[in-house]
């Protein structure tokens, strides 16, 4: 949920007062808090940590669709919870965590009840939705070497993550990942170590990641 700037009221006020009601949840990294298929079993207000929020394949392969950060929304939760229906995708802490998960008879009643509340919601799910049709538009129309190279550039000069965890980011293989980076560190772009990539080159990545 927006952190409100001093001074001002908080559009959120009464989920605030909510959550301090809620159980209290510290969970480590890892940790599945919902599931594909399954009932949303609350709200999440994320105090510390992040959870990761991805679409899931058989074989067990994970795209990210967003990360719910303190002062963010989660808006799988909020729209199951809203319709009634089951979650689409799943949710993880992505590392040690710790949030409150208000209850889907308490989350309904205060948006019902509190229209600045609801109107709140609904613009943030809108901000949301805008993000993952750029999301859309980059798996369906976007090679992967230009995918990779954009996140490269978003993510900082240096990026210490393992290549699994990238190709669990772009919902593909690390294998792939792998083969891409090595053409990306033989080009001059990158620098590869353990479990770090550094970028070398943004001028040369921007054109990578450039649409044909």
């Amino acid at each position: 949920m927006a952190k409100s700037e001093a001074g001002e009221s908080d559009p959120l006020a009464a989920l605030h007062a909510l959550a301090k009601q809620a159980p209290l949840l510290r969970v480590p990294a890892g940790t599945r808090l919902f599931d594909a298929g399954q009932a949303c079993p609350g709200f999440p207000v994320v105090l510390e940590g992040c959870v990761r929020v991805g679409l899931a394949a058989p074989d067990g392969r994970q795209m990210e669709l967003y990360r719910v950060e303190p002062g963010e929304v989660c808006i799988v939760s909020a729209s199951c919870l809203f319709a009634h229906r089951s979650s689409l995708a799943v949710g993880e802490a992505r590392v040690e965590t710790q949030l409150r998960l208000i209850s889907p008879a308490d989350f309904e009643a205060v948006c019902e009840n509190d229209a600045e509340v609801r109107r709140y919601v609904m613009g943030l799910l809108a901000d949301r939705m805008a993000e993952l049709f750029q999301l859309v538009e980059a798996v369906a129309f976007l090679r992967l070497d230009q995918r990779l190279a954009a996140w490269l550039l978003g993510h900082g000069p240096v990026l210490v993550q393992t290549h699994q965890q990238l190709a669990d980011e772009l919902g593909t293989v690390r294998e792939i990942v792998t083969r891409l980076l090595r053409r990306f560190e033989r080009d001059g772009l990158v620098r590869l170590g353990r479990e770090r990539i550094e970028c070398v080159d943004a001028v040369g990545l921007r054109a990578v990641a450039a649409p044909s």
